[in-house]
């Protein structure tokens, strides 16, 4: 049987694009899978997936991406949640393959994992291929482990180049005391560029934290960021 796994890396921050990744295996390349060991990315460290990167894309029948832009995100949030956005992008991959797998396995954005799958069809519309949503489907299914590595490894390079041009703004998700500061900090000087997703509730500080908590320094935030950093693992 050929099956196609997709996972998305990037749902939840509030700087960079989210990526999506889809990867299709016959059963030898599941058999390869498993001997490489992949799993959802989240539990494996940057260099090894990194490594693994490649190997799953040689691997796999077909594998394609999709980025989905923070402008993208903030427009078509104005009429559609981010739930839909993503199973629409998911419909859009689905579409572009070449091969016809027999299954697509998606991890679940939907609180009720069976609503996601209905979401992704009404974006197919007539589809004779059967779609299993399944929540933490990275975890259980090792197609769809690899395209979370696929989408993982993709969104971190993006990154990367975020920050070679524009600094350190942390890992980029709202709970992040160096994103916070960061985007604070652009508030005061410009307009936010297009690399951040306005819409996020991030962004709304402007309305309800006063100047000073505007002003503290990036500096002292990344200094003790990387005191934190010291005491983690390889792990992200």
């Amino acid at each position: 049987m050929i099956v196609c796994g997709i996972d998305e890396a990037g749902r939840g921050p509030v700087i960079g694009p989210m990526v999506i990744a889809c990867a299709v295996f016959d059963s030898d390349g599941r058999e390869r899978l498993k001997e490489m060991n992949v799993r959802d990315s989240k539990k494996i460290a940057p260099s090894r997936r990194e490594n693994l990167e490649p190997k799953i894309k040689r691997v796999a029948l077909e594998w394609n991406l999709i980025h989905v832009h923070p402008a993208e995100i903030d427009l078509r949030r104005q009429s559609i949640s981010l739930n839909m956005i993503e199973a629409m992008k998911m419909a859009e991959l689905i579409r572009g393959l070449d091969t016809r797998p027999h299954k697509f396995i998606v991890d679940a954005a939907d609180a009720v994992a069976d609503n996601f799958r209905l979401k992704i069809l009404e974006h197919l519309g007539q589809f004779d291929r059967e779609i299993v949503s399944e929540h933490k489907a990275d975890d259980r299914y090792l197609e769809v482990g690899a395209a979370s590595v696929l989408a993982k490894v993709e969104r971190d390079r993006k990154i990367k180049e975020l920050k070679k041009e524009h600094g350190d703004f942390g890992s980029g998700y709202p709970s992040d005391e160096v994103t916070k500061v960061f985007i604070r900090q652009l508030m005061i000087t410009r307009s936010l560029p297009d690399y951040v997703r306005k819409s996020w509730a991030t962004v709304d500080f402007k309305k309800n934290q006063s100047l000073i908590d505007f002003c503290v320094p990036l500096e002292r935030v990344l200094s003790n960021a990387d005191e934190k950093q010291s005491k983690l693992g390889d792990f992200g």
